[in-house]
C-alpha cells in the first residue's frame, strides 16, 4: 500500500513474454486423456467429505479421469477406495451415486460379493475351477487418505504421500481447523469450461472489478499477496477493506469467530488451491470449500461447502445465507467468465496472449500442467 492509502499495481513479474496456453489444453480431448494420466489419476485427488461417510456401508461413488471409485467405510470403520470393477467379468456393481451398503458389495451380473473390505466372500458356480480361491480375488483398490475432513484417493500405484504432496500448503491452513468444521449449505454446480480455466480465474482478481462489484466493495483486488507456488498448492490472500468483518452480503460475521487464527488471519481472506481439484476460501468465521471434478475436456462440476464451527451450526436459529448468497452469487459470476472464456479459446480466432506482472501466478501453474504433461 503506498503512502496516500492506494494500493500499488506492483509484484514480480512472470519471465518477460510470457503467454497464455494454447487451445490444445483447453479444448483437445487427447489432451484431457493425458492430464487424466498425468494428474488427476497420479496426484491425490479430493473424492469426498468425510462426513458423507459417516457410518459403515456409507460410500460414494467418484469419477477421476475415466476410473469409477467406491469410496466406502468398512465395518472396521476404515474408508478405502475400490474399483467398481466386478474381478469376474469386469461388470460395474455399484450404480447409484450414493447410498449405504448392506456389508457387502455384490455384483449384479453373477452375484459374484465381496466385503466392505474389498475381499472376495463369494463366488457361485467357481468351486469345481481347479486352483481358484476367494483370496486371490479382491477389488482392485486406490491408496485413500483422509486431511481437514476430505478423504483424498490416488490412483496410481506409487506417488508421494498426501502430507508430502500439499507440502506447506497444510501447516499454512491447519490455523483454520478446516477438519472439525460442519456444513451449513451445499451447492451444486456443472459448467461447461475446462478445469484449468476454472483453477486460474480463482488465482487472480484483475477480473473483480468488472465481474464481482459486490466483492470489491470489501476487498481491493490490488491487496494481499501470493504464496510461492509449491507442485502441491497454489495460494494468496487479500485484506479485507476498513470496518469489513468477513466476506457476506453487509460485511458482517455469519459464522462465530475461529478461535485458531492469529491476528492477521482476521482481517483477510486467503484463497488457496490444493492441486488438482479442492479450492477454499478462508474467512475468520467460515470456509467455503469446492470440490471439483473434471467430467470432460469442456465440462467441470464442482461441489460446493459453506463450512462453519460446531458451535455456531448447532446455535439456535443460526442462518448462513448472508455468505451463502455473497458466495453464490460471486461463484455463478465466475462460472459465466469461465464458460465465456471456453467458449473463446475455442474459435479458431484465439491465440496465446499475454500475461500482465500481476497475473505471475497464472504462469506458473501453466508450468505445473506442462511439466506433469512433460511438456515444459
Amino acid at each position: 500500500m503506498t503512502s496516500d492509502g492506494a494500493y500499488a499495481d506492483v509484484r514480480p513479474s512472470a519471465p518477460a513474454g510470457t503467454m497464455t496456453l494454447p487451445a490444445r489444453y483447453y479444448c483437445d480431448p487427447a489432451v484431457f486423456e493425458r492430464e487424466g494420466e498425468r494428474i488427476h489419476r497420479a496426484m491425490w485427488n479430493a473424492a469426498c467429505p468425510v462426513d458423507d461417510l459417516r457410518e459403515p456401508g456409507d460410500y460414494r461413488l467418484v469419477e477421476i479421469a475415466g476410473d469409477c471409485l467406491v469410496v466406502v467405510r468398512g465395518e472396521d470403520g476404515r474408508i478405502r477406495a475400490h474399483h467398481n470393477v466386478c474381478r469376474h467379468r469386469g461388470t460395474r456393481m455399484v450404480e447409484a451415486e450414493s447410498g449405504c451398503l448392506p456389508g457387502s458389495i455384490q455384483c449384479p451380473y453373477h452375484a459374484w460379493t465381496y466385503g466392505l473390505d474389498g475381499q472376495l466372500r463369494r463366488a457361485p458356480h467357481m468351486d469345481r475351477v481347479e486352483g481358484f480361491s476367494v483370496e486371490d480375488y479382491p477389488l482392485a483398490s486406490a491408496a485413500c487418505d483422509e486431511w481437514g475432513g476430505i478423504v483424498f484417493v490416488r490412483v496410481a500405484d506409487e506417488g508421494p504421500g498426501l502430507l508430502e504432496q500439499l507440502g506447506p500448503a497444510a501447516p499454512r491452513l491447519e490455523p483454520w481447523g478446516i477438519g472439525d468444521l460442519r456444513s451449513a449449505h451445499t451447492e451444486r454446480y456443472d459448467l461447461k469450461a475446462n478445469w484449468k480455466l476454472v483453477v486460474q480465474n480463482f488465482s487472480e482478481c484483475l477480473h473483480c472489478p468488472v465481474i464481482h462489484p459486490q466483492l470489491q466493495r470489501l476487498s481491493h483486488y490490488l491487496s494481499g499477496e501470493n504464496y510461492p507456488v509449491t507442485p502441491g498448492a497454489v495460494g494468496s490472500a487479500m485484506d479485507m477493506a476498513d470496518g469489513v468483518e468477513t466476506m457476506s452480503t453487509d460485511g458482517r460475521l455469519v459464522g462465530e469467530m475461529l478461535p485458531g487464527l492469529p491476528e492477521a488471519g482476521r482481517r483477510r481472506v486467503g484463497y488457496d488451491i490444493l492441486l488438482p481439484n479442492v479450492m477454499l476460501c478462508l474467512h475468520p468465521d467460515y470456509v467455503v470449500r469446492y470440490l471439483m471434478r473434471p467430467l470432460a475436456v469442456d465440462r467441470t462440476t464442482i461441489r460446493c461447502d459453506w463450512l462453519f464451527s460446531e458451535e455456531a451450526v448447532s446455535r439456535h436459529g443460526f442462518d448462513p445465507g448472508r455468505a451463502v448468497v455473497f458466495w453464490h452469487t460471486t461463484n455463478l459470476q465466475d462460472w459465466r467468465v469461465s464458460e465465456l472464456a471456453q467458449q473463446g479459446i475455442a474459435s479458431s480466432a484465439y491465440r496465446p496472449g499475454p500475461y500482465s506482472n500481476r497475473e505471475d501466478q497464472l504462469w506458473q501453474i501453466d508450468q505445473l500442467i506442462l511439466e506433469r504433461l512433460g511438456e515444459a
